[in-house]
């Protein structure tokens, strides 16, 4: 994470904890249970890159993993430290891992690579931890959701295009819901360029995902997601 990047998760730590832990305020509740199910059961050593207030560390450790929680920013590994959230901790820049090759049998990037300035340089380190028949799995939200917006709070209402969904662009922006704020910022680029920083890494695609919410009845904005894809999910194990 860059500096500026880093600086923002920091200033917003607090906030985001809030926003995160707030059982069913945020679009992480609506796919827990696929996104668990994607993940699947282990027992092995799993990482989780960019771990924020812990809770795919909480969701992992859950699934019988012995989980490590990263992030840049100190703070939110204290937080997600306080609520037990893994077994081990490190504050870490992901492309500079404090952890031995080979180590991980998993390696989760749950919506993270779209707060770092390198990717390529992220995924090498990834590839480098992560043993030869282990797994990297990744949550971005979806390239195509960032390039436009719904005209509408309504279910039907049209998904509106803007600009290119080509090259790589900086986004920043604040959402207020039931008391709450966060201010978010990180980087949009399409799917290729993560599918090349994989290739580049000697990281091989073996399954994408395009989720549904789990339970979108009564609401008209998860109903709208049942239409468009909001987040995309795939993992990636090494080339031999």
């Amino acid at each position: 994470m860059t500096s500026p990047d880093r600086e923002h998760w920091a200033r917003v730590a607090r906030d985001w904890t809030a926003w995160a832990r707030r059982p069913g305020h945020d679009a992480f509740w609506a796919y827990r249970e696929a996104l668990v199910a994607y993940i699947g059961r282990g027992s092995g050593e799993a990482l989780d890159l960019g771990c924020g207030e812990g809770r795919v560390s909480r969701e992992l450790k859950a699934l019988g993993y012995r989980v490590t929680a990263a992030d840049a920013v100190a703070e939110l590994v204290e937080i997600a430290a306080e609520a037990e959230s893994a077994h081990d901790y490190a504050v870490a820049s992901a492309a500079a891992l404090p952890f031995a090759d080979g180590r991980f049998d998993l390696v989760v990037a749950y919506n993270m690579l779209m707060d770092v300035d390198d990717v390529p340089a992220a995924v090498r380190e990834i590839r480098r931890v992560l043993r030869l028949g282990g797994t990297l799995m990744v949550s971005l939200v979806h390239p195509f959701r960032d390039r436009g917006r719904f005209a509408g709070p309504e279910p039907d209402a049209p998904f509106v295009f803007e600009g290119s969904y080509y090259g790589r662009v900086r986004f920043e922006g604040s959402e207020e819901r039931d008391g709450l704020r966060m201010d978010f910022a990180g980087w949009s680029q399409p799917l290729e360029a993560y599918a090349a920083a994989l290739e580049a890494a000697g990281l091989a695609i073996t399954s994408i995902r395009e989720p549904q919410p789990d339970h979108p009845d009564g609401s008209a904005l998860l109903q709208q997601w049942t239409r468009l894809p909001l987040f995309l999910w795939l993992k990636a194990r090494p080339l031999a």
